[in-house]
């Protein structure tokens, strides 16, 4: 079986600052992972490279076995940890915004969603709240059929409650064969979707393993190993 998500001896340097270091990953189709780390550590890099915001230094970066560029753009589906949407657009103008975008957009899987939230469709994004924002432009990316969603710190910076509707969005709207990578600090609440952690730190990926193999390994739960593996 083809990986879906695979680094092979990947480095990424800028100037003398080596943001990735040799990192070798190999992610299955239907796997939820984590991607783990303290601040600095090398994880929005690598989501960047694997969406071909950058490129590599040196090795190599596959999704579905090609390298990033128009081919693979096509089947990520990519969560900036910023909002990055037009603000003056509603969610209609949105929709087709995407929909003229990308082929593997369900516009009914979006508007289906929209409808569940209680958004008025015709309200201009500058108009909603930060939490509304996250909640909407969730919505657009977890409503492309893609093979890769790539989600950079998608709970940040909101209430608890959004972030229970944000994990719960993701995990119905995603292809169970599709691979979800969810960059967090907030490993508590993440935790329960996860299939499986990355841990990267200074750049190197320090563990690769299942929840269930860190839980039944060393009796703790995700969060708690972090804690213990990056205590200051």
């Amino acid at each position: 079986m083809t990986a879906t998500f695979e680094c092979r001896g990947l480095s990424k340097h800028f100037g003398a600052t080596q943001a990735l270091d040799g990192v070798n990953i190999s992610i299955a189709p239907g796997r939820v992972v984590g991607l783990l780390g303290p601040n600095g550590s090398g994880k929005t890099t690598l989501i960047k490279l694997a969406n071909g915001l950058l490129s590599p230094s040196e090795g190599e970066i596959l999704i579905c076995g090609s390298r990033p560029g128009p081919e693979t753009k096509a089947v990520v589906s990519y969560l900036p940890d910023k909002t990055c949407m037009p603000q003056w657009m509603n969610a209609q103008q949105l929709m087709d915004f995407f929909q003229d975008f990308y082929g593997d957009f369900d516009r009914q899987r979006a508007e289906e969603m929209l409808g569940r939230l209680g958004l008025d469709q015709k309200q201009k994004l500058s108009q909603m709240s930060k939490g509304t924002k996250e909640k909407v432009q969730l919505i657009m990316v977890m409503s492309r059929k893609a093979k890769l969603y790539l989600l950079d710190e998608p709970i940040g910076g909101v209430d608890p409650a959004t972030r229970d509707y944000i994990l719960d969005t993701i995990i119905r709207n995603y292809d169970p064969e599709a691979v979800v990578i969810i960059s967090t600090h907030l490993i508590s609440d993440v935790e329960k979707v996860l299939d499986e952690v990355l841990f990267i730190n200074q750049g190197k990926v320090t563990l690769q393993a299942s929840v269930d193999d860190i839980r039944q390994q060393y009796g703790m739960s995700v969060d708690e190993y972090f804690r213990e593996v990056f205590k200051c």
